[in-house]
């Protein structure tokens, strides 16, 4: 099938980025000596997590219990559920422990653990659980520095209906930094913060199995992850402008695009009218941090045209000069890479796989929570 076959908008995957992409990642995890398991929460199909998956390190990272049963179902057997659980999915999770093989939880609430171990205790069953870490997120995660942190370890340690399974944590402010030297400086605190903690429970005699980190943007920049055993990027495998502008990646290196229709000129007030959306690109301001003005989203191949505004269905293209309309007559296609790939992705009902121009493969993403 032609890209002009398609009905727009759209959601394209370039296939030899993508694969690119993938082979990055192993590559960087294979010579630092530390396991890839990757979180398959951008793009929710098992196609690719089959790709970004080895036979040595055959987990992956979930950010849904809805994701973790199609995982299970398409045959992984080596699952973390990478969001604190909540007691009204202890059910869930208590069958998906039974069914696969390694089903990974984490908490970080003395409420949540208490509410773990009561479960375990009238089913029979036990949990494995990783405590989550704030290294400076600020998000979600206990406070390496207290106390009470290490004490809430040494409960779910000491717990019998508990495998305590280690450590586990998010850079997620590395994606405010401004280049990859600040990227760098978060992921050696990403590092050195787990390393730290880790030690601190080893000496308060904590047995700390696995210690589990994880951003893009740390993942490509990091220049080392001595003491850490795994890591858990996930937006790598497409990329988008925010990591671009970020410094994560070359515009080149994204795999994920929507595919837009233009549908009329406005000379008047120099713009286009294209037929993607919030709908199509969601509304992530992406690195706004940087530029105070807002784009939501690349136009591929065209970096003088800015994405200004989108509603529902409609977005509008302008530029800081006069637009030559000749160069996108009405009814012609433009790629836009968005700002952020994973809501983006999370938008569409199936992708289109494109290899020199051409569709050659559709994949399903699965949905729900």
């Amino acid at each position: 099938m032609k890209l002009e076959e398609l009905k727009t908008p759209a959601f394209l995957i370039d296939l030899p980025r993508l694969k690119a992409n993938v082979q990055m990642m192993k590559d960087r995890a294979r010579n630092q000596s530390v396991s890839l398991r990757p979180h398959v929460k951008t793009h929710k199909t098992a196609e690719i997590a089959r790709m970004q998956t080895a036979e040595e390190f055959p987990g992956i990272t979930v950010s849904t219990l809805a994701e973790a049963r199609f995982y299970q179902e398409s045959g992984f057997e080596d699952i973390t559920y990478a969001f604190p659980i909540t007691v009204n999915k202890l059910d869930e999770a208590a069958e998906l422990t039974t069914k696969v093989k390694i089903f990974n939880i984490l908490l970080d609430q003395p409420q949540t653990f208490s509410a773990v171990e009561a479960y375990g205790r009238e089913h029979g069953i036990t949990f494995n659980v990783f405590l989550k870490v704030d290294c400076g997120y600020h998000r979600a995660g206990v406070d390496p520095s207290k106390r009470e942190s290490v004490q809430l370890a040494r409960n779910l340690a000491d717990s019998d209906f508990i495998q305590f399974k280690g450590i586990l944590t998010h850079a997620g402010h590395s994606y405010h930094c401004h280049n990859p030297i600040e990227v760098i400086e978060i992921a050696e605190q990403e590092r050195d913060v787990m390393v730290q903690f880790a030690r601190s429970l080893r000496e308060d005699g904590v047995d700390c199995q696995t210690l589990s980190i994880g951003s893009t943007p740390t993942a490509v920049h990091a220049p080392g992850w001595q003491g850490i055993d795994e890591i858990r990027p996930g937006n790598y495998v497409f990329f988008d402008k925010f990591q671009a502008d970020i410094g994560s990646c070359q515009t080149k290196d994204v795999a994920a695009r929507v595919l837009t229709t233009v549908v009329a000129h406005y000379p008047d007030h120099n713009q286009i009218l294209i037929d993607a959306g919030a709908l199509a690109l969601s509304k992530d301001l992406g690195a706004d941090h940087l530029d105070n003005e807002i784009a939501y989203g690349g136009v591929s191949g065209h970096p003088n045209l800015k994405l200004f505004s989108i509603s529902q269905e409609h977005g509008l293209i302008t530029s800081n000069d006069p637009l030559d309309f000749q160069k996108f007559p009405v009814g012609s296609l433009l790629q836009v890479f968005p700002n952020h790939s994973c809501l983006t992705a999370a938008l569409f009902p199936e992708y289109h796989v494109v290899e020199n121009n051409r569709v050659i493969d559709r994949w399903v993403p699965m949905r729900g929570w």
